[in-house]
């Protein structure tokens, strides 16, 4: 599993070995944010015999192909990838280094060990410009807005082709705004709680006409978990495959959408953080941030439909634990 140090990595992996999996944790450790988060994760898995902790960058192919070659996965996650939409406008390089090329790597392991399942994440901001929703996995996803969500939808058409190609069962899963205990600091839920405990002005974009399917993260990989046992398989014809699906008839390849399917306006997730804290934000309207879109919401049938599973923490529920987090974390 690439990206185990990382947010949603470490609760996929903590999740895999109270299962009793043998988990291959790969990771850059890289400075985007808070190096210290990341290593205190790895520290947490390691206390399982089961799990082994390699740091490398996955543009690396010579290193994470000779963990790879010694570790012989039978699956393979791929999670680790250049995140943030915002620092996409500043550094956009980084997305192409870790997630293009990083990606290509990644599928090369795949290929070369003939794995039974590869499952790598999307996200959400494929779907960009599109306002139909909720978002479903079949509508065109053409318009993507920044970099970040460009080359989030560059590793869905790689993966297709290497399904096609090799025959190698592909799942696609694209979050939407995952939230947690553990969560990155550049995340607006570590942000906002951050700034109202230090009594800095919290900044609202939009001027808080926004809407989010937020996700809690424990759902989300309790999602993951539940897709590796459902690798896709190519169909006898195009004939063959349900409506809503989005298994593709040239190879054993499908995506698929992990939210709560609910949105939740801005506005009211704030008041949830105000209520968990006790204290009020001081708020900072501000205009939408380029690149950014006023709403997501995911169709998420075909993942209860595969799975039998359907992802329904209240985002109050969500931000009370993350909030019990982060004073236990942080001592505030």
């Amino acid at each position: 599993m690439t990206g185990t140090a990382g947010f949603i990595g470490f609760h996929l992996a903590q999740l895999l070995l109270d299962e009793g999996f043998e988990v291959c944790g790969y990771d850059g450790m890289t400075d985007y944010y808070d190096v210290n988060l990341k290593r205190r994760r790895h520290q947490m898995l390691l206390q399982n015999a089961r799990f082994a902790a390699h740091e490398g960058m996955l543009e690396d192919n010579d290193r994470l192909s000779r963990i790879a070659d010694d570790f012989k996965p039978q699956v393979l996650v791929h999670l680790a990838a250049q995140a943030g939409v915002r620092y996409s406008l500043e550094n956009p390089r980084a997305y192409i280094d870790s997630n293009v090329v990083g990606t290509f790597n990644v599928m090369e392991v795949a290929r070369r060990h003939e794995v039974e399942h590869l499952l790598m994440a999307s996200t959400s901001s494929v779907y960009g410009a599109n306002e139909e929703m909720p978002f479903t996995e079949t509508e065109k996803a053409d318009t993507q807005l920044t970099i970040y969500a460009a080359t989030k939808k560059a590793n869905e058409a790689m993966g297709h082709s290497y399904a096609h190609l090799w025959n190698l069962p592909v799942t696609m899963f694209r979050f939407f705004t995952v939230y947690g205990p553990w969560g990155r600091p550049d995340m607006a839920l570590y942000k906002f709680v951050e700034g109202i405990l230090e009594d800095r002005p919290i900044d609202i974009y939009n001027n808080g006409d926004m809407w989010r399917d937020f996700t809690f993260v424990t759902d989300l990989v309790r999602g993951i978990r539940l897709l590796i046992d459902a690798p896709p398989v190519k169909p006898e014809s195009a004939d063959a495959i349900e409506p809503g699906d989005s298994l593709s008839p040239a190879g054993p390849f499908r995506v698929v959408n992990i939210g709560n399917s609910d949105k939740v306006r801005l506005l009211d997730f704030v008041e949830a953080i105000e209520t968990s804290l006790g204290k009020q934000a001081i708020r900072n309207y501000m205009p939408m941030q380029m690149g950014d879109v006023p709403a997501t919401w995911a169709d998420a049938s075909l993942l209860q439909r595969l799975t039998g599973y359907k992802p329904q923490t209240d985002y109050r529920d969500g931000v009370a634990q993350f909030v019990t987090w982060y004073r236990d974390y942080y001592g505030k």
